[in-house]
């Protein structure tokens, strides 16, 4: 079976799983059109969701048989297409510690201007020249309280914090199991944060919550964390509340453009702490997340497909 790995940012796809027995090519650069290098392939490897497959880069690929993407979910695959195309898609494990830890090293980075001090260090620069925000006693308020949410408040609570959390359907006997405070809404738990940290799904539903209105109840000492999806801030309205300094700062590790083009002005905001979508990039998530891709094509090619991610209609 001819195989293509896509978005191989570290070249580690190879070492990090028994490919033999399978033709395998590794492509390490992204592709805004990868059509052309995937016109012989008949599976192909993702990771996450850096390359979106769409109904008409299905259309594109009549050779395909199988797709297989990190995770058990990935918002860019249309699987109604790829049904339509008689693909089978398939996904595998992930770990859901990295992200958690992501986004504590963006809040301790923001709080302690590690960058600021750490470029001093080497440079030359001033010996200490930045004051930095305390945890303990601030207010973390999570925009979300699923497994990621509830890890990264119990973080909060071992530094001291007072965290609250809101989402659509959360209620208060989920959070004060945790010891954790419930805000009456978004908008309220927004105007507590000392820390606002975004751990959501992406759907109908949340992309754009966090729009023009919401982000100004934020405190101009407040810093929004997104680990999450970008999509569910509003981009034009970060961008102004950044740009203005209505709010101390941002910790992003999700773009709606991957990798973000370099004119981008997010780059150019000394109050922006960013990471290239790191979230899930550790060595235990690369391992699991390519070993059980062979194990996918091989039991693909056995008959007998495992981990489907499928349509319901």
């Amino acid at each position: 079976m001819r195989c293509v790995v896509l978005d191989d940012y570290q070249g580690v796809a190879l070492a990090n799983a028994d490919w033999s027995g399978l033709d395998v090519t590794v492509i390490r650069d992204h592709l805004d059109d990868p059509a052309v290098a995937l016109s012989d392939a008949e599976c192909v490897v993702i990771m996450r969701e850096r390359t979106p497959f769409t109904a008409e880069l299905f259309a594109r690929l009549p050779k395909l048989r199988l797709l297989i993407t990190s995770g058990m979910r990935n918002a860019s695959i249309d699987l109604e297409a790829a049904q339509e195309h008689g693909v089978t898609v398939c996904g595998t494990g992930s770990a859901k510690t990295p992200p958690t830890e992501l986004t504590w090293a963006l809040i301790l980075g923001l709080a302690r201007q590690l960058v600021v001090e750490n470029a001093a260090f080497h440079s030359g620069g001033p010996w200490q020249s930045t004051v930095g925000v305390d945890l303990a006693g601030a207010t973390l308020g999570l925009i979300g309280f699923g497994h990621l949410g509830k890890a990264v408040g119990r973080v909060g609570k071992a530094f001291g914090m007072d965290v609250v959390a809101w989402s659509q359907n959360l209620t208060a006997d989920r959070t004060e199991a945790e010891g954790v405070r419930l805000a009456a809404g978004l908008h309220e738990l927004l105007e507590q944060a000392d820390f606002a940290s975004v751990h959501l799904v992406l759907s109908d539903r949340t992309r754009g919550l966090l729009d023009a209105a919401a982000l100004a109840c934020l405190k101009p000492s407040a810093f929004l964390i997104n680990t999450s999806r970008a999509a569910i801030v509003d981009h034009v309205a970060l961008l102004e509340v950044l740009r203005d300094n209505r709010i101390a700062g941002a910790g992003l590790d999700v773009f709606e453009t991957e990798p973000l083009p370099l004119g981008d002005e997010l780059r150019t905001l000394p109050n922006v702490l960013a990471t290239p979508h790191l979230g899930y990039v550790t060595q235990t998530n690369y391992r699991t997340y390519f070993r059980e891709a062979v194990e996918d094509v091989h039991a693909f090619l056995q008959g007998t497909p495992i981990r489907e991610l499928t349509h319901s209609r």
